[in-house]
């Protein structure tokens, strides 16, 4: 779980205070264009639809936060797949506890008959959504998809049961193939791992991670199984992801205690292998490479939610919004343009 090549993360300056409480605020450094970040903000909220919420700290301030209409400080904002790198957090605190290795075989009772291929899966390969596993992550309801069969349809009493019985369509760890279906099986391995499933899972990530960090705003959803839908549901508020974000960029330490294994981190951000032909950009365990030029990682979530880190910045920008299909690209490059205003 190292990265050697990977862009050393920035520490909390001395002077100031983590934001457990409440966020330091700053001005934004001299060398910002603060015109051009202007006119970024603007379209930010009149191009893309709905936004509900931008948030930017950089070397541990609040320098920016502007809302949308409905929307504040302390509003809920749709996580969607952000939730999938809380679940990498999750896992972390797992292994920190040492109830899990991801290395090894993945814990899924549906694949231990003997013979059966799936069996060889880890939860490393889970995490690097190179399973191998048959998903369609497709969220068009006049398209055949399992996303949403496992969420609102056949597979909604049991979304991990429903993702963990799909076939085996290539060889683990040969193949790259987005699914929400694989980050609900890990979801349920939590549950069994630590024993605790719905409310008490829900208390767990409380103590164990949201009140640490001053996460007052979360949400998590649960299915009727108690399994914590980590693919898709964990509201909070825009300032409550960038206290998550810090967390990571701040390489799983908050205040002095480490909350997430030495190198989990660097783990999340190690490039996955993925085959030639795929479009959806770089990916490391349950984080996105890339978004923000070279050495950002970021939660990416559906309809147009980020968490971007730029390490070598200081930087994060949460945006939070409702966002269709046909505007996504253009998005992730107003995201990238966003955290270039601040490398002038």
């Amino acid at each position: 779980m190292t990265g050697a090549t990977l862009p050393p993360l920035p520490v909390q300056p001395p002077d100031v205070d983590w934001p457990t409480l409440s966020w330091r605020r700053g001005p934004l450094p001299p060398s910002v264009d603060a015109k051009r970040l202007a006119r970024l903000i603007d379209r930010g909220f009149t191009d893309f639809e709905e936004t509900h919420a931008v948030v930017v700290v950089q070397s541990g301030r609040l320098v920016l936060d502007r809302y949308g209409p409905a929307h504040g400080p302390e509003a809920t904002c749709l996580s969607w797949s952000m939730a999938k790198s809380i679940t990498h957090a999750l896992v972390g605190i797992a292994v920190r506890d040492g109830l899990l290795d991801v290395m090894a075989p993945a814990p899924v009772p549906e694949w231990r008959s003997p013979g059966d291929p799936r069996g060889a899966i880890t939860t490393d390969q889970l995490l690097r959504m190179s399973s191998g596993l048959r998903f369609s992550e497709v969220y068009e309801p006049d398209k055949p998809s399992d996303t949403i069969e496992m969420m609102w349809g056949s597979g909604k009493a049991d979304v991990a049961h429903y993702a963990a019985s799909q076939p085996l369509d290539h060889t683990p760890g040969t193949f790259f193939s987005y699914s929400s279906g694989t980050t609900n099986i890990i979801c349920r391995i939590l549950a069994e791992v630590t024993g605790l499933r719905g409310e008490v899972f829900a208390a767990f990530m409380q103590e164990r991670l949201f009140e640490h960090l001053g996460m007052r705003t979360p949400v998590p959803k649960f299915d009727p199984a108690g399994t914590f839908i980590g693919s898709s549901f964990c509201f909070a508020s825009g300032q409550d992801f960038a206290r998550f974000g810090l967390l990571y960029l701040r390489d799983g330490v908050w205040n002095g205690r480490r909350l997430l294994p030495e190198g989990w981190v660097d783990y999340a951000r190690t490039q996955t292998f993925q085959q030639t032909g795929v479009t959806d950009g770089p990916y490391g365990a349950h984080w996105w490479l890339g978004l923000g030029g070279e050495g950002s990682f970021s939660a990416n979530g559906h309809e147009g939610q980020f968490t971007l880190l730029v390490p070598d910045l200081d930087l994060i920008i949460v945006r939070h919004g409702r966002t269709s299909a046909a505007l996504k690209d253009a998005l992730k490059v107003w995201m990238g343009e966003m955290a270039a205003a601040f490398r002038t």
